[in-house]
Formats: structure tokens, sequence, C-alpha cells
């Protein structure tokens, strides 16, 4: 550095605030993955708590000590004072797809919550390098897949999933959630300034947290004052290989997490983009090596989802922060996770009061998906939504039968029949989702020749059980081994549809030539 040059500041009193919305925001997923699988799918709660968030976690802590650097870097690079790091966390869309896509129907079908571990692990880590991949050819692929197909299989986990089933959990305590809601609604989606600027989310959760504590305290509510809140406990998520012996099971999940993957790599170039547009030239490579690196990381450590580079760097820079809040969360996430700090909030904030901030983010995701992609495509967004209500449709009925005693095999009849089909559309529904996307928006565009090869694409992954799989379980599977011929049926289905689009393309050639 030449004489008399000072070195940039990179801490300033802008991070706090946004040190508080990022922590608060990953804080709140490990909050949400402890209490679905705790909650909903009955995994233990020292599983969970000592070996699953403390891996997330510590992917958490690899990616923004990382941005961290890449601030400082750019800051000494440059001169400049005002450069922010990039916002990295936890991919909310991916926690809810792993969590009823993979983690929970591995545990539903073994009731063994170490497989489904060992499976979540796997799959984390092949997430970690298919972004590894794809970091070299991430402009490439977003050049060949419809942002609306891509937004729109992940808008539609988020409005059916990420959204829908928290909402039962603020209906399930209105007094707690709607409180909770009301402020998010207010704070996040009509960005109105709180009293004294307080963020948003935490207002939100404190409000409803306060009023589901003074209700305790008054005797009139489910909780007690004098329940004792879990206690302070270290996990220190050590790398492991306990995944490799299971990966034979891992393989019938890639197909569901690969677009999930895929997503954060296109998010992760927009995001970029976005920096650079506000005045912070951060390498594409360089940013989406990191979150490859740290969602591998995460997976070997016990993690069991990936990480990614966050929306709203933009806005992190209008609060005025540098690189201090990357560094701040990554400190408190990876140690709170690896000293039990995660079990303590689930003890202490209610389920109604934290489900409005994933209605919010559900909400955010699918009009992302129809304001970020052209207005024509908008049809293909709302497509890929088909699949994912199979999903949640399928969850739920399995959950109610759970519930009475019974299981999907004790159906018969027109019910039986109309549960398989629901399975079949349901299963590997964001494969399906993508495909279905991608076909109608080229089919939009005009581009026949291309929605018929998506078509053809559909029926050979129909065949392995990449999407439609008959099977209770989503296996993949031999063509001559599924059993009936539904399949078939399927595959035959799409190939002349397939042959369809290919003879309109002819004609449609011909008429444009002339002929």
């Amino acid at each position: 550095m030449p004489s008399g040059r000072r070195s940039p500041r990179w801490l300033a009193a802008g991070d706090w605030n946004a040190f508080f919305g990022l922590a608060l925001d990953n804080t709140t997923q490990l909050v949400i993955l402890s209490s679905l699988l705790i909650g909903v799918f009955k995994f233990p709660a020292d599983l969970v708590l000592g070996r699953m968030v403390p891996g997330t976690a510590a992917g958490v802590l690899v990616g923004d000590l990382v941005y961290t650097a890449l601030a400082i870097r750019l800051m000494r690079r440059t001169g400049r004072d005002d450069v922010t790091a990039m916002p990295f966390g936890i991919d909310t869309p991916s926690l809810f797809g792993i969590v009823f896509g993979v983690l929970g129907p591995v545990m539903l079908l073994t009731g063994d919550p170490v497989l489904a571990w060992k499976v979540g692990m796997g799959v984390t880590v092949a997430m970690g390098g298919l972004k590894f991949v794809l970091a070299f050819a991430g402009d490439r692929v977003r050049r060949l897949v419809p942002r609306a197909a891509l937004l729109g299989s992940i808008a539609g986990v988020a409005i059916l999933l990420v959204a829908f089933l928290p909402a039962l959990k603020v209906f399930a305590d209105p007094l707690v959630g709607v409180t909770s809601l009301t402020v998010v609604f207010v704070a996040l989606v009509g960005r109105v300034r709180l009293p004294g600027g307080v963020p948003g989310a935490f207002a939100a959760v404190a409000a409803g947290a306060a009023v589901f504590w003074l209700r305790a305290a008054l005797g009139a509510g489910p909780a007690s004052l004098t329940a004792p809140p879990a206690t302070l406990t270290l996990a220190i998520p050590w790398p492991t290989l306990s995944w490799v012996p299971a990966f034979g099971a891992v393989l019938p999940y890639l197909p569901l997490a690969a677009p999930f993957a895929i997503a954060t790599v296109i998010g992760g170039i927009d995001n970029t983009e976005s920096a650079i547009a506000a005045g912070d030239e951060y390498r594409t490579r360089d940013i989406l090596l990191t979150e490859a690196v740290a969602t591998a990381v995460a997976g070997f450590c016990g993690g069991v989802i990936q990480n990614t580079p966050y929306i709203g760097h933009p806005a992190y820079k209008a609060m005025g922060a540098r690189a201090g809040y990357t560094l701040a969360t990554a400190l408190v996430i990876g140690v709170g996770g690896a000293v039990g700090a995660v079990s303590v909030l689930v003890s202490v904030l209610p389920e109604a009061a934290v489900a409005p901030i994933l209605i919010f983010i559900g909400l955010e995701i699918t009009a992302q998906a129809f304001v970020a992609s052209p207005a024509r495509h908008a049809a293909a967004v709302a497509v890929s939504f088909i699949p994912a209500v199979a999903a949640l449709v399928l969850i739920e009925v399995t959950s109610f039968l759970a519930s009475v005693g019974r299981s999907p095999g004790d159906l018969a009849g027109e019910g039986k029949a109309a549960f398989q089909h629901l399975l079949v559309l349901g299963n590997g529904f964001i494969v399906t989702a993508l495909l279905w996307g991608w076909a109608l928006a080229s089919i939009i565009d005009g581009r026949l020749g291309r929605a018929a090869a998506v078509f053809a694409a559909c029926a050979a992954a129909t065949l392995l059980g990449l999407i439609h799989s008959p099977l209770p379980s989503g296996a993949l599977f031999w063509p001559w081994s599924a059993g009936g011929n539904g399949a078939l049926a399927l595959a035959a289905a799409y190939g002349v549809g397939a042959g369809l689009l290919l003879a309109l393309a002819h004609a449609q050639s011909r008429t444009r030539s002339g002929r």
C-alpha cells in the first residue's frame, strides 16, 4: 500500500442493523429446521440439535467468513470504505424441500433417524459438488434454462410448503400467530418503518413471543413459565464420512435436490450482478465457489441443508453495512450451533410466532418468480405449481391417515386409485415442475423444437423414476422393474407429446419459409 494511504474501514455503525437482520434470518431457519424434524417427523432431539444443526451452521460459518474476506480484499484493492460484503446463509426453499422431500420420507419409510441423517448428509455433499461444477459454467446454465422454469419450480415449494404449512401453525395458535403475522405484513411486506427503526423480523417474533409468554404467565395458555429451558451443550461439528456407506440410499433423492442446487447457482449469479450494480464488483466465480465449498463442508460436518448467497445486498448497503455484519453472523451462527444455543431458542420461541417470517419468505420467493420472469412466461411459472400441489396434498393425506392409525396401503377402490395418481404426480415434483415450466416457456416463445426435446427428457425421466415414480418411496428404478405399465404408459404419453411438438415445429418452419 502506498505511503500515507490509510487502510479502509471494514466495520461501520450500519453493520449492527445488518447483522441483526442476517443473523435472525439464519437463526429462524435453524429453529424451523429443528421444529420440523423433531415435532413433525419425530427425529431424536439429540441427533437434530447435536449433529444436524451444528453441521448446517458450520456451512454458514465458512461462507460468511469467506465473504467477509472477499469484501475486505475488494476494499483494499479499490481503497474504498463503502464496500458491503455479500450476505450468506441457509437456503430456505431447500430447507423445506429437503425436510419434506428427503429427510421426512426416509424417516417415515425406514423408521431409522440415523439413516435419514446420513442420506441428508450425502445429499448435501452431492449438492455442494454439483454447485462446484456449475460454478465454472453458471452463465451457460442461466442461458439454457428459462428463469420462469427455475424460479417457478422453487416458487411452488415456497407458496405451498414454505408459506402454507407455517400458516397452519399460525392458526393453531391465532392469538400469537396473527399478532406476529400482522407485524410481518406491516414491516416486511408493507415496508413501514417501525418506531425506533426496530427490524421487522425481530419485532414480529418478539411480539408473538411476548403474547405467548404473557398468556402463559397468566395461566391461560398451554405453556408454563416454570418449565426449565434447554441448557447449552457443546456439539462440535467434526467432519465425518459416515454417510458414504449409505450413498446407495442417497441416489433416489438426488433428482429432487439438483434443482435446488441449480437454483442457488442462478441466484448467486443474480445476486452478484445486483452487487455489481450497487458498486461492489465481486467475481461471480468467487461467490459461487464459496457457496459450493460451504455447502460441502456443511454436509461433511453433519449438516443437511445447503447454503447460498442471500438476496438483499443493496438493502444491506443502504443500511451502511460493510464487512463486520457477515463476520459477526459467521461467529454467532457457527458458535451458537456448536454450543446448543438453538436448543434454547426452540424452547422459548413458539412456532406460531416464528411461522409468519416463513410466510413472508414464501410470498417473496413466489412474487419474485413472477416479477423476475418475462411477463409472457407467467403461465409457465404457474404451471410449475401443479406438481407441488400434489406433493402438498400427498403430505397432508399421508399425515391424516397416520393420525387415525391407517396407511395408504389400507385404501381400496377409487380411493386407492386416486392416491396412486397423486403419488405419481407428486413424486419428483421439483424436477417435474422445472421441466413443465421449461417446456411451456419454450412453447410460448415459439421454440417448439426445444419444447419437444424437454418432453423427450420427461419421457426418459419417467422411465427411470426421476419424475412420476409410482413407488411410495419415490425411488429410481429400471423401466422393466417398475411393476405394472404405468411408467411405460406415461413415458409413451410424453413421447407422443414430443412427436406432436416436432410435427408442429416442422409445419411452423414450412409456413415461415413460404412453402
